[in-house]
């Protein structure tokens, strides 16, 4: 497998700069991301899960490739991207952010982190946003320089991770806060620290900023993790779906809107700000949505891993909707999804068909998120 050291969207397939330390510390298998391996298989994946809830794991992301975001008009072109206002957004702060298209579609869920008063970086989901932030820079009129940056993250998720991040950086690192992050440099390797991960639990994200210092950089945090039990281990499907968490191109893609996904609370329209798809959100939002994304209990046998395609989801022999993430959850002994439903289809309570394979199965519309709904575990 040929090393890919050029930064930049494009065909070509690549290695992130801790692809030999996980095939050192045991992946097996990897998946393609934003056109990166990703490690997806350290092992049993419920074995993964519980070292996850119950102590840490170390997971290399650095498949969330970075868009940066510089110049005089940065600030005024973020805004632009995405239907949040971000007005309140100080330097050193994250936030969870959509990008829509004009017709209010989603092209991308990324982490918007502020380093300076004009320089951004976008920590992205599984689409190419750096052409899409190109292609609209061109004819925006502002002052804007975008690239993808040397910029690679690790997440450090789980309980223990505070005590990891303490023994690498001294207990100062206890006053980041939730959704705030921090410029770091740990014995010469280069890093912007975040409290920010996709696990639902209490975590960090490591973005190196030199990625000729990969393997250095894992093999520290891997020994300041040892009297913590941390484990090397690959993002928990089982806790994503359990922390209501979406997946592009699974929960969501081009033809869903924020507000189908129950996210209108990053969509401000009473405002004055300027975004691509302000009219279309508005419309939708004056019109109501037709569907809605709902969590869902599956009355069948456990699992035996997550599903690979969407499972039909009719009522009355009429089809109302699609499974579009499920799992079993050995803590909570149930096997949940997410699903998209007709509005019609959405209370709590609703009883539903999937079609699963060859088989018919009952499914109960439920709350979600599953676990932990307040994430106290992650923000507190």
């Amino acid at each position: 497998m040929e090393d890919k050291k050029n930064f930049g969207f494009g065909t070509q397939i690549r290695k992130s700069p801790y692809f030999n330390s996980t095939v050192k510390w045991g992946a097996t298998g990897f998946s393609v991301y934003n056109h990166m391996y990703i490690p997806r298989d350290f092992g049993d994946p419920e074995q993964n899960f519980w070292n996850l809830v119950n102590e840490a794991i170390l997971c290399d992301v650095a498949v969330e490739r970075q868009v940066e975001i510089t110049g005089p008009d940065a600030t005024k072109f973020i805004q632009l991207l995405t239907p949040r206002d971000l007005s309140k957004l100080s330097v050193g702060q994250c936030k969870y952010v959509l990008i829509v298209n004009n017709d209010g579609g989603i092209l991308n869920d990324p982490v918007l982190l502020r380093l300076k008063e004009n320089h951004y970086w976008l920590s992205l989901a599984d689409s190419d946003i750096l052409l899409w932030a190109q292609g609209v820079a061109v004819n925006s009129g502002l002052d804007v320089k975008i690239i993808e940056p040397d910029v690679s993250p690790l997440q450090l998720q789980g309980p223990n991770s505070g005590k990891i991040m303490e023994a690498l950086f001294g207990e100062s690192i206890n006053d980041l806060k939730y959704y705030w992050l921090r410029e770091l440099d740990l014995n010469g390797i280069p890093l912007i620290v975040s409290r920010t991960g996709w696990s639902s639990e209490l975590g960090y994200e490591l973005y190196l900023r030199d990625g000729s210092k990969g393997d250095q950089l894992w093999e520290k945090i891997m020994a300041a993790g040892k009297p913590h039990r941390l484990k090397p281990g690959h993002t928990s499907s089982i806790r994503r779906i359990e922390g209501g968490m979406l997946s592009y191109h699974a929960d969501a893609d081009i033809n869903t809107n924020p507000y189908e996904l129950n996210l209108g609370r990053l969509v401000n329209l009473d405002t004055d700000i300027n975004f691509i798809g302000k009219d279309a959100l508005q419309k939708i939002n004056q019109d109501g949505i037709k569907r809605k994304q709902v969590g869902v209990i599956l009355d069948c046998d456990p699992l035996t891993g997550p599903n690979t395609t969407f499972w039909e989801i009719t009522k009355d022999n009429q089809v109302v909707g699609k499974i579009t993430s499920a799992v079993y959850s050995p803590r909570l002994k149930q096997n949940i999804a997410l699903a998209m439903v007709s509005i019609n289809n959405s209370e709590i309570g609703t009883v539903l068909d999937v079609k699963m394979n060859d088989k018919i199965i009952k499914a109960t519309v439920t709350e979600k998120p599953f676990y932990d709904p307040k994430k106290k575990l992650a923000s507190s």
